[in-house]
C-alpha cells in the first residue's frame, strides 16, 4: 500500500508540473470540458429536442463520432501485433502508448453513447444480464459488452506494465502475454460488432452490406495509427523519450496498405450501387450528388474523398512518407478524411429517404457540437495526463526510490513515509518533490 501511495502521489506531482505550453493545453481542454458539461446539462433539462435528431434521423452527430472513435481505439492492435507477436523491438518500446490511447478512446465512446441517450438514468438497461437488453440476442448488448471488455483489458495491461516498470522490473510474461494476445481479437471485435449493428439492419439499405465490417477495420487501421504517428512525433520533439524512425516508418507503411484496402472496398461498394442503379442507389446518390436540391453532405464527402486520395498517394511513396513534413500532412488528411467518411458520411445517408420517402436534411446543432467538443477534450485530457506519467516511467526518470519508501522523480525524492524528528515527537509527513517541465 505504501508503494501504491507513493506512485499515486508522484503521479500527481508529474501532472501538476509543466511548461507554459503544457498549462495552456491542459486549461484549454478543461475549458472545453466545462463548456460540454454546461451544454449537456441544457440537453438534460430540455431533452433531445435541442439536437437536430428527429424521427426521420434518429442517429446523428453523437453516433457518428462514436463510430469513428471505436476505430481509433481498435487501431492499438496495429502496435500490439508487431510488438508482441513478432517481438519487433522498435514498436515494442512504444506499444504501451497505443494501449493508453485505446483507454482514452473507449471512454470517449461510452461518453458519446451516454450523450445520445434521451434518458441516461436508464443506462443500466445497457448492462448485460443486469439490464433488459435481451443479451445475448441483441447486437447492441454485444457492443456494450465488447467495449467494456476491451476497456478493462487495456486498463489492466497498461496499468500493470507501467507499475512494473515503475518498480524497475520486467512485467511477468505468464500474466501479461495472454492478456496482450487476447487484446488482439478483442480490438477486432469492438469494430466488427459495431459494423454488424449497421449491416444487420435489413431496412437500412445503405448499411446492409457484407463488406461493411472489413471497411470499418481497414479505415480504423488508417485513422488510429495516423493519430498515433502525430503523437509520437510530438513526444519525440518535446520530451527525452526516443522513438525510432524505424517504428514510425513501419506504422506509416502499414497505413498505406490499410488505406488501399479501405479505398478499394469503398470503390467496390460505390460501383455496385451506381452500376446496378437499383432502388438501393438513393442513399448513395444523396451522399455524393444530392437529391432534389438536398446537398448538405455533398461538399463534405467530396472533401473526404480528396483528403483520403491525397493522403494515400503521400503514403504510397516511401521516399515521400519518410519526409516528416509530408508525413504530418498525410496523417492529418487521413484523420479528417476518415472522420468525415466514417462519421456523417456513413450514418446520415442510412436514414435517407425515410419510411415515407421524405428527405430530412440533418445538420448538428450548436448543443451537439459543444457536447461533442467536450467529449473529445475529455479524451485528450485523459490521454495527456496518462502520457505525463507514462513517459517518465518509460524514460526511467520516475521510479520507486532506492530505499523503497517513495517515488524517485528525476534527481529528487518524493517521500510518503512518516519520519520522526525525535523519539518523543510525533511523526510528520515529509514531502519533497520536484519534476522537470518536460514529461
Amino acid at each position: 500500500m505504501r508503494n501504491i501511495l507513493a506512485f499515486a502521489r508522484g503521479s500527481l506531482v508529474l501532472i501538476s508540473k509543466g511548461s507554459r505550453a503544457y498549462y495552456i493545453w491542459v486549461f484549454s481542454l478543461l475549458a472545453l470540458i466545462s463548456m460540454g458539461v454546461l451544454a449537456y446539462i441544457h440537453q438534460l433539462q430540455n431533452g433531445l429536442i435541442v439536437t437536430a435528431m428527429r424521427d426521420q434521423v434518429s442517429w446523428g452527430f453523437y453516433i457518428s463520432n462514436f463510430t469513428f472513435i471505436v476505430g481509433v481505439a481498435a487501431a492499438a492492435v496495429l502496435l500490439v501485433i508487431p510488438a508482441y507477436v513478432y517481438h519487433w523491438k522498435p514498436i515494442k518500446e512504444i506499444a504501451i502508448l497505443g494501449e493508453l490511447l485505446a483507454v482514452s478512446a473507449i471512454i470517449m465512446c461510452l461518453l458519446f453513447v451516454t450523450a445520445d441517450l434521451g434518458r441516461p438514468d436508464r443506462f443500466w438497461h445497457l448492462i448485460p444480464v443486469i439490464g433488459l437488453l435481451n443479451f445475448p440476442q441483441s447486437l447492441l448488448a454485444w457492443d456494450v459488452f465488447v467495449l467494456n471488455l476491451y476497456l478493462t483489458l487495456n486498463l489492466v495491461i497498461a496499468g500493470y506494465m507501467l507499475y512494473s516498470l515503475y518498480h524497475r522490473r520486467e512485467p511477468k510474461k505468464s500474466f501479461i502475454t495472454p492478456l496482450l494476445l487476447f487484446s488482439i481479437p478483442a480490438a477486432i471485435s469492438i469494430h466488427t460488432v459495431t459494423a454488424f449493428l449497421y449491416s444487420g439492419m435489413g431496412a437500412r439499405i445503405f448499411w446492409n452490406a457484407s463488406i461493411l465490417a472489413p471497411r470499418f477495420l481497414a479505415s480504423a487501421f488508417c485513422s488510429g495509427p495516423a493519430f498515433m504517428i502525430l503523437v509520437f512525433l510530438l513526444v519525440r520533439r518535446y520530451t527525452k523519450f526516443q522513438i525510432k524512425d524505424a517504428a514510425i516508418h513501419k506504422i506509416a507503411e502499414l497505413i498505406a496498405y490499410a488505406m488501399f484496402i479501405n479505398l478499394f472496398l469503398l470503390g467496390a461498394e460505390v460501383f455496385k450501387e451506381f452500376y446496378t442503379a437499383s432502388a438501393h442507389l438513393v442513399p448513395m446518390k444523396y451522399l455524393f450528388f444530392g437529391i432534389d436540391g438536398h446537398t448538405a453532405l455533398v461538399p463534405w464527402i467530396w472533401t473526404a474523398m480528396l483528403f483520403n486520395l491525397t493522403a494515400f498517394f503521400i503514403f504510397l511513396a516511401p521516399s515521400v512518407r519518410k519526409n516528416h513534413f509530408m508525413l504530418v500532412i498525410g496523417c492529418v488528411l487521413i484523420f479528417i478524411g476518415v472522420y468525415i467518411e466514417k462519421g456523417m458520411g456513413l450514418v446520415i445517408p442510412g436514414f435517407v429517404p425515410d419510411v415515407l420517402h421524405e428527405i430530412y436534411e440533418y445538420k448538428p446543432t450548436g448543443i451537439e457540437v459543444m457536447i461533442s467538443l467536450g467529449i473529445w477534450a475529455t479524451g485528450l485530457f485523459l490521454f495527456t495526463l496518462s502520457l505525463r506519467v507514462a513517459i517518465p516511467i518509460l524514460n526511467g526518470d520516475f521510479h520507486i526510490a532506492p530505499d523503497g519508501r517513495g517515488s524517485h522523480i528525476g534527481d529528487h525524492l518524493f517521500l510518503v513515509q512518516a519520519k520522526a524528528a525525535d523519539p518523543g515527537e510525533d511523526a510528520e509527513q515529509s514531502t519533497a518533490a520536484s519534476a522537470r517541465s518536460d514529461p
